[in-house]
C-alpha cells in the first residue's frame, strides 16, 4: 500500500516538491556560508519525493548550533514552507482519494519548520526508537 500512495504522490506533488526543495538546496550551496540549509533542503527534497513508510525523528546529538540554524531557518523560509505544506495539505483532503496525501503533506511540517536536528527515517526504525526510549 506504501509503494501505490508513493507512487501517486509522486506523480501529483511529489516530483514538483523535489524539485524545489532541489533548486533552493543548490542555491544554499552556493553561497557557502548556507550550505548547511543547503543540506537540510536536499534532505527534505528527498523525503518529500518518497514520505510513505517514513517519518522524522528528533537527532539526539543535535546541538545549540542546529537550534539556533533553526531560528535563522524559520525567520528567513520555514514559516513559509509549512503555510505552503499546510493549505497543499488542505487542499488535498478535500477529496477523499487526497486524503493519505494530504496527510502525508502534513508529516512535512515540522521538518520544513525547523529542518536542522531532525533526521529521516524508515518507520520501522523510528516506531523502534520511540520503544526504546520509553
Amino acid at each position: 500500500m506504501r509503494t501505490l500512495l508513493n507512487i501517486i504522490w509522486l506523480v501529483l506533488a511529489g516530483f514538483w516538491l523535489f524539485l524545489g526543495y532541489l533548486a533552493a538546496g543548490v542555491v544554499l550551496c552556493v553561497l557557502i556560508v548556507t550550505i548547511p540549509w543547503g543540506i537540510a533542503s536536499f534532505r527534505i527534497g528527498l523525503y518529500a519525493l518518497w514520505p510513505f513508510g517514513r517519518t522524522v525523528v528528533a537527532k539526539p546529538t543535535a546541538g545549540s548550533w542546529s537550534f539556533l540554524g533553526n531560528v535563522v531557518w524559520v525567520l528567513v523560509a520555514g514559516i513559509w514552507l509549512a503555510l505552503g505544506h499546510i493549505l497543499s495539505g488542505i487542499a488535498l483532503c478535500i477529496t477523499i482519494i487526497g486524503i493519505p496525501l494530504g496527510i502525508a503533506d502534513f508529516k512535512m511540517v515540522p521538518v520544513s519548520l525547523a529542518p536542522l536536528g531532525k533526521e529521516i527515517v524508515s518507520t520501522r526504525v523510528g516506531a523502534f526508537d520511540r520503544a526504546v526510549a520509553r
